[in-house]
Parts: C-alpha cells; sequence; structure tokens
C-alpha cells in the first residue's frame, strides 16, 4: 500500500500488515498503519462533506465567548467518570522522567492501550466528537479528599503565597527541574509524572482553563503542595500572568491541549510557552492529527472553519497536519527534535468495527544560549 504523503518520518515501532480478515478481531490494535490511496481519498471526502456547512459567525462567537463555561460543565459531567492515567508518558515522553529506570511500570503507548482494549469493549469509541481513548478508561477518580472544597481562585492563592513564604520566591523556585502541562485536566498526565519522577528537585506546575477541572486535581488526595502547584490560567489572555518566570521551565506538556484553542489564537499561546523555557527545554505535543476518527465522524453543521469543529457540548476541536505544527513551533523560535504522525487501527471486537486513529507527536527545544 502506498505511503501517506503528509508521514515523511516513521514511527520507530514494528509494523503489522494485515493480509488475513479472521486474525483482525483476534487483536486489538496496530500502530504505524499504512494507508492506501483510496482510504485517503475517503477521508477526505468526508471531511470535505462534512465542513461544507459552516456555522453562522454569532454562533462560532458564542462558543469563543463561553469556551470556559463549557469546558467546566465537561468536567463536572464527568468528574467521577472515568479518565486514563497515561502511563506510556515515560516511553514516549522520557524527558518527564530523566532517570526512571525502564523496567518500571508504564509501557509505551501502543503496549498500555493495548491491555486495556482487551477488557474494555468501547474504548476508542467516540461520542459528541470525544474520542474515550484520550478523555476516559479504567482508573477511576475515586480518591478525593471528603473535606469541603476550597474555590479555586482563593486555594490558589493561598498556596501561592505559602510557597512564596517558604522559597522565598515564586512557587518551584527552589526547583531544579520543573515540568508545566498545560490543560492538566483532571491530572491524568500529572500524577504519573509526580508517581514516577522521584527526583528531589522536581517541581510540577499544571494549569487548566477549567476551574472544575484544577479542582480536581486540587483535591485528589495525591496532591502534594511540596512539588506540586495547580492553577487556573487561560492560555489566550496575554495579561495572564504564569506563576513563574520566563526561561524557568525545563519542559512544557501539551497533550490534546492545543487542538482546544482557537486556530488563529495558537500562534501566541506557543510563542508565550516558548518563553518560559530555559535555554535547551523542551516543548512535548501529541496531538490530533487529519483524518483522524473524531474528524471523519462529525456532521454537517459543526465546522468552524477548516479542520476546526465544534463537539456536542459545546467544546471545540480542531485537527492538524505535521507542516502546521512545525510552522507554530519554529515561528517561535524552536527547533525540531521530532515531529511524526501514529497512524493506528484499532478494532472494537464486540462490534466488529475497525477504527482509524491519527495522532502527531512532537518534540522542539529552545536553542542553548549562545556561549560567549
Amino acid at each position: 500500500m502506498a505511503a501517506p504523503r503528509e508521514v515523511p518520518e516513521r514511527r520507530p515501532f514494528g509494523r503489522r500488515f494485515l493480509t488475513d480478515p479472521a486474525r483482525l478481531f483476534q487483536h486489538n490494535a496496530w500502530d504505524n498503519v499504512e494507508w492506501s490511496e483510496e482510504q485517503e481519498a475517503s477521508a477526505r471526502s468526508k471531511v470535505q462533506e462534512n465542513s461544507s456547512q459552516l456555522l453562522p459567525q454569532d454562533k462560532q462567537e458564542e462558543y469563543e465567548v463561553n469556551a470556559k463555561r463549557y469546558w467546566d460543565d465537561f468536567y463536572k459531567i464527568h468528574e467521577n467518570g472515568f479518565f486514563k492515567d497515561r502511563h506510556w508518558l515515560f516511553t514516549e515522553f522520557p524527558e518527564l522522567a530523566p532517570n526512571r529506570n525502564p523496567s518500571q511500570n508504564g509501557g509505551s503507548v501502543h503496549e498500555f492501550s493495548n491491555k486495556k482494549e482487551s477488557n474494555n469493549e468501547g474504548l476508542g469509541s467516540c461520542e459528541n466528537g470525544h474520542c474515550s481513548l484520550e478523555t476516559r478508561a479504567e482508573n477511576q477518580l475515586n480518591l478525593l479528599k471528603s473535606t469541603p472544597r476550597i474555590h479555586t481562585e482563593e486555594l490558589a492563592t493561598q498556596k501561592d503565597k505559602e510557597l512564596n513564604q517558604s522559597d522565598g520566591g515564586y512557587p518551584g523556585s527552589s526547583a531544579s527541574y520543573r515540568i508545566l502541562e498545560v490543560g492538566c485536566g483532571a491530572g491524568n498526565t500529572v500524577f504519573p509524572i509526580l508517581q514516577t519522577n522521584n527526583d528531589p528537585g522536581l517541581f510540577v506546575y499544571c494549569c487548566d482553563f477549567s476551574t472544575t477541572a484544577v479542582d480536581l486535581v486540587q483535591n485528589n488526595a495525591e496532591y502534594d503542595s511540596s512539588r506540586c502547584f495547580a492553577f487556573v490560567h487561560d492560555l489566550c489572555n496575554d495579561q495572564s500572568p504564569f506563576p513563574m518566570p520566563d526561561e524557568s521551565l525545563d519542559v512544557v506538556i501539551l497533550i490534546f491541549v492545543l487542538s482546544a484553542i482557537l486556530p488563529e489564537k495558537m500562534q501566541c499561546v506557543v510563542n508565550r510557552l516558548s518563553r518560559l523555557l530555559k535555554p535547551g527545554g523542551m516543548i512535548l505535543l501529541r496531538d490530533y492529527g487529519r483524518y483522524d476518527l473524531a474528524q471523519l465522524r462529525f456532521k454537517k453543521g459543526q465546522c468552524l472553519s477548516d479542520n476546526f469543529y465544534v463537539r456536542g457540548d459545546g467544546t471545540r476541536v480542531y485537527f492538524f497536519t505535521q507542516d502546521e505544527l512545525d510552522d507554530l513551533f519554529t515561528t517561535a523560535g524552536l527547533e525540531k527534535i521530532q515531529n511524526l504522525v501514529d497512524r493506528r487501527l484499532q478494532v472494537n471486537r464486540g462490534k466488529q468495527m475497525t477504527m482509524y486513529r491519527v495522532w502527531i507527536q512532537c518534540k522542539y527545544r529552545k536553542p542553548a544560549a549562545p556561549q560567549l
């Protein structure tokens, strides 16, 4: 089969070719699947069809103005639902735990997904454009503290003052390795990092547009304010300050986050995050790729602009190409370390359905300061 035109770089995982239909429903996922020209043409046709009717401008403005409320509602609905802790992070992004022994728990994204899919018939399905592989899984958030909640902004201000007093500076100012996760949601990345990375110099920041999401993180029994600082932040607001200074971070994580932002605001967001990195620091991204299953399942009337859609719950999502992401990061002054497409075939054995997922994974580094 012909390789897709937009995949100059291949994933470092082995391929499996689906030559025997009888084998199709004996397994759950194949990574690095090649697409035929017919498959790609069919996907392109579906996108042309579902984007032929754009939402009126006043409706588009309404979704932008009320974006925070839609994400708050999303996390209120799912706060006691199922969310996946991304233990694959440390194989795909070893920068998050540089001293980790590879034999520790948490296989690659492929190993982790395969194990769970065999026990979860619905995993990988899309509802309202939200694909459960990214947003839900088998680990229920049942560790919420029983103490009454403090409003997130008040709690953040209180902890900020405490940390400023103890550190004599900003939260985490005494740390030697600082990570920021943008769009932390319910903590599905933050808590695996805190559990896996035992570096005493580690400090993890995490923020989200949604107050409800940050409440979930701060009220989780595993939240440790001596190693983590969760705060509400609007990435698109230039006047909204970060709690740490420029050039203070070693890593910024963007996992299925940049795609939720209005496309014309993405460059400003990446520029802001780039300024936070130390020389040699990196942005790690994993997000939706063009012609992913979720994009193909949208109906007419849900398209906002080219490759940008609104889900049934009011949240929005964009589907990237590698070149688009490369332009965003290089314009912000970062240099490419990795930019690849992960095309995967998933099979729902119970319903005997095949599903093609397309994700893009990137690593971009801030150039080291020139030697004087």
